[in-house]
């Protein structure tokens, strides 16, 4: 297994960091959260997991080792495979996701793309003894990261995620332009948008809107 990557970010694109690791570059899948706290030229390191199926290995990257564990504990649940539980670390933070399952707080999880009502049911039951209790982290890492990025067009990022995740580009043009005051009044009060933050308060505008 390899645990985690250490280099410098060589690309970045809406759904993947590359990084340069003895002359190689990996590709690593991340959530948008994650790549927010990346920059091209930077040195980063990031939790990994290698995830293997017959016709491909994918790598999937995390700012911390917690992330990594969740995401791992997620795919322990029927249904749940590496995308769906790499999109519901994209909406919800690690201890959002502990707080979710063991207040059975099925609306959090209808807030994730592709799970419905039944299926939140389901993982709320499967999920229940399994994620552990919070561990007092606070919000999504990635935020906390944003503001060393320096100036970024958050916009782009947003959209991009929101496409990732399945939406379409209406859908994604109408979200961003409904957080855009969130992120104007960061600006305003000199610190770069929180782009996790934004994106949890977009889809929670198109999970109102459905």
């Amino acid at each position: 297994m390899i645990a985690f990557v250490s280099g410098p970010v060589a690309a970045l694109a809406p759904t993947t960091a590359v990084i340069e690791v003895g002359g190689v570059g990996m590709a690593v899948q991340c959530t948008p959260g994650t790549l927010a706290g990346l920059r091209i030229g930077q040195e980063a390191k990031l939790a990994t997991s290698l995830v293997v199926r017959e016709d491909s290995l994918t790598l999937y990257g995390f700012a911390e080792d917690d992330e990594r564990q969740v995401f791992e504990l997620l795919q322990t649940a029927s249904g749940v495979g590496p995308r769906l539980a790499q999109a519901m670390l994209a909406v919800h933070g690690p201890d959002a996701l502990r707080i979710a399952v063991s207040t059975g707080d099925e609306k959090a999880l209808t807030a994730v793309p592709g799970i419905g009502k039944k299926g939140a049911q389901k993982l709320l039951l499967e999920l229940k003894d399994r994620l552990g209790e919070p561990l007092g982290t606070g919000a999504h890492v990635g935020a906390q990261r944003v503001a060393a990025r320096g100036p970024a067009p958050w916009s782009e990022q947003l959209h991009a995620a929101l496409i990732g995740l399945g939406y379409a580009t209406r859908e994604a043009d109408d979200a961003v332009e409904a957080v855009t005051p969130q992120a104007e009044a960061a600006v305003a009060a000199g610190s770069a948008p929180p782009v996790p933050q934004l994106l949890r308060a977009a889809l929670q505008t198109l999970n109102r809107t459905r």
